[in-house]
């Protein structure tokens, strides 16, 4: 905290940054805030919004594309009229610990190895990816008890293959692991993909001498998605012996893959058998109850950040649960879309308006929609034929369910304007955009039409199951 404002007397309805600093270690968390936060001073309040201040960029960036949303949130708490923050970087602030050139100078003085020098500063263990955060299922227990045990005894099982498909959490494993190892051990966490670009760049620059002291002299290393160093045989061998040399000196080595090692391609036999030669685990797709834990947890999460506007409910929340089965990661992401839709309209999304919200992610028969498709269930729905729909007649009775057809095919589907009006007899394409302001300008006023708008969207994209709603 800046001296300045320490010891300032504060004014009349003037923010209190302390109370702020102490919400903000409260609900955020011990380690986040002294990580983090509290780098953060109090610069100046002006109109609607605060000057903050930070030490670096990498630590402004860092804390806006993680965290800003919650800071702000806490701050609207005191006063509701600040609508924004802004970051100024002061490096003038003495805080060596987030001092990217400090952190250089110090290297071997910290738990945590970086690269220097002509190397990228990527050893970046998340904060907010840790073991108490990590939710448990059948599918992928087994990993996080390895995981678990690896992190209390080293060389306990050596090394610790991990694997699964995209999005099922290997990821966070490594990055729990390496989170709490780096507490008292050297610890180098690091994509397959960098490591190939870091021995690239050694060679071009003659720097393999340096390349090899820096990857050879760790305790713990990491490695995430080992299946892309496939067909470099120059850089296959460097890591070979690399690995080699980390097991001689007792070091633990965690991978983790979208394979099991016997299916990896292009890698050595013998890469492959030293991978097999641990345990290796994998992390299935996650059943039923994982998904809902999962559901239940990031709702309950942004509940807390948001509780005026974000109340998910139960038919949502299994609805997502049930329908969403691929990744973790989709779900958060259908989480995320809930979130951002409900704070855009300022509503929670009914059944309806979520699978449209969700249609990209849904395993389901709503990426099979098609213009012919809209046009024949509401045909079927107003109990007209298709050749009066796209006839040029303009009764009452064929107006309406036609601009209906071509609304909902502007919301469903990404064709254009032009491309929509060909459809419908090459109609032009301001045709097109009026019956599209006619449909929302009804949906304002007349129920009957958002009731029929929403059986008409469940059934074009689950038209298997025309009475779900």
């Amino acid at each position: 905290m800046s001296n300045s404002y320490k010891n300032k007397k504060l004014k009349a309805n003037e923010l209190d940054w302390n109370l702020i600093q102490n919400d903000l270690r409260n609900n955020l968390g011990k380690d986040i805030y002294e990580t983090w936060l509290k780098k953060i001073s109090f610069v100046e309040e002006l109109n609607n919004y605060l000057i903050l201040s930070v030490p670096t960029r990498f630590i402004r960036d860092w804390i806006t594309s993680r965290y800003l949303d919650q800071i702000l949130q806490l701050i609207k708490n005191y006063k509701k009229d600040l609508i924004r923050i802004e970051f100024k970087i002061d490096e003038k602030i003495d805080n060596k610990e987030t001092n990217i050139k400090e952190f250089n100078k110090k290297e071997n003085k910290e738990n945590i190895s970086f690269i220097k020098d002509s190397y990228l500063q990527y050893n970046r263990i998340d904060p907010n990816k840790r073991f108490d955060n990590f939710i448990i299922g059948s599918s992928n227990k087994l990993a996080y008890e390895a995981s678990l045990k690896v992190s209390e005894n080293i060389s306990h099982y050596n090394p610790l293959y991990i694997y699964g498909g995209v999005g099922m959490g290997k990821t966070h494993l490594l990055n729990s692991i390496g989170f709490e190892l780096k507490k008292n051990n050297k610890v180098m966490f690091i994509s397959a993909e960098r490591f190939m670009y870091q021995f690239v760049k050694s060679i071009k620059s003659n720097e393999m001498v340096k390349f090899k002291e820096f990857f050879r002299n760790t305790d713990v290393l990491l490695i995430d998605d080992i299946q892309f160093m496939n067909g470099k045989e120059a850089m296959q061998e460097e890591f070979f012996h690399t690995f080699n040399a980390l097991l001689d000196r007792g070091s633990q080595i965690i991978l983790s893959a979208d394979r099991a090692p016997n299916k990896l391609s292009r890698i050595q036999e013998r890469i492959k058998s030293r991978f097999s030669g641990g345990l290796v685990v994998d992390i299935q797709k996650p059943d039923y109850d994982l998904r809902k834990k999962i559901v239940e947890k990031k709702t309950e999460e942004l509940s807390s950040l948001y509780p005026d506007k974000l109340k998910i409910s139960k038919e949502i929340q299994d609805f997502i649960s049930t329908e969403i089965s691929t990744s973790i990661r989709e779900l958060t992401g259908a989480i995320n879309r809930i979130v951002s839709f409900s704070r855009i309209y300022n509503k929670i999304p009914n059944l309806a308006e979520t699978k449209v919200v969700l249609k990209d992610l849904l395993n389901l028969s709503e990426n099979k929609v098609t213009i012919d498709l809209i046009q024949t269930l509401v045909c079927k729905y107003f109990k007209i034929s298709k050749n009066e729909m796209l006839s040029s007649r303009r009764s009452r009775y064929l107006v309406r369910p036609r601009q209906t057809a071509i609304y909902l095919t502007k919301i469903l589907t990404s064709k254009s304007l032009p491309e929509i009006g060909r459809e419908f007899s090459n109609r032009d394409h301001t045709t097109i955009i009026h019956s599209v302001k006619t449909i929302e300008k009804l949906k304002e006023n007349d129920s009957s039409m958002v009731d029929s708008i929403n059986k008409l969207k469940n059934q074009i994209l689950y038209n298997h199951k025309e009475n779900e709603i």
